[in-house]
């Protein structure tokens, strides 16, 4: 899959509700070819991280069952 600006711009960006109005969140964004963009709130312009699906639903699993020490 190419990721293009063109995709990314056009991507439906969304943040989780329990992040309020603080800049110190992540936004996500569903992909074709069963990718997920991840960015910083923050700072949208710079580039995206691009993963597969199976990767991010493996990281929200661990973030809830605690695996991860923030």
């Amino acid at each position: 899959m190419e990721v293009t600006k063109e995709l990314l711009d056009n991507a439906a960006w969304r943040k989780a509700k329990r992040s309020g109005d603080s800049g110190d969140c992540i936004e996500v964004a569903p992909l074709p070819g069963g990718h997920v963009g991840i960015r910083d709130t923050e700072h949208p312009e710079q580039a995206p991280y691009v993963v597969r699906e199976s990767v991010w639903k493996a990281f929200v699993e661990g973030a809830k069952s605690g695996e991860f020490d923030f």
